[in-house]
């Protein structure tokens, strides 16, 4: 088995779409609808063939309790990680992204947090090279 798709719920899928793609640099994979439902998922540029993140709308109120929930707790509903933190804060910052933290060392790894403007905090870590 492998992982192909993972979820993270927002409160508007178009914003999500800009911000995902505009901000973070994702490229767009999927975006079709059956009624009122919408499948759109993102992946990383430089890997079109690998995980795709589904921008799951948040209109079940159980979802959206816990994401306001994790949210207000100041915990991150997702994970990147990079090779360049410093270069990617400098280049999402310039592209008008807010970050709750700015790139900073803890054990193991440097880490910054930004907000992504549909109800959730994201974390990119930088894993330290012994």
């Amino acid at each position: 088995m492998k992982i192909k798709v993972t979820s993270i719920y927002v409160d508007d899928q178009e914003k999500a779409l800009g911000f995902y793609t505009e901000v973070l640099g994702f490229t767009k994979k999927a975006d079709f609808s059956n009624g009122p439902f919408r499948w759109l998922t993102v992946t990383s540029a430089g890997e079109p063939d690998g995980i795709e993140l589904q921008l799951a709308l948040n209109d079940n109120p159980a979802v959206k309790t816990y994401q306001q929930a994790i949210f207000k707790q100041g915990q991150p509903a997702l994970m990147l990680f990079t090779d360049d933190i410093k270069g990617d804060h400098e280049r999402i910052k310039a592209r008008g992204a807010a970050f709750a933290m700015a790139p900073t060392e803890v054990t193991g790894s440097t880490i910054a947090q930004l907000n992504d403007t549909c109800g959730n905090l994201i974390q990119i870590t930088q894993l330290a090279r012994w």
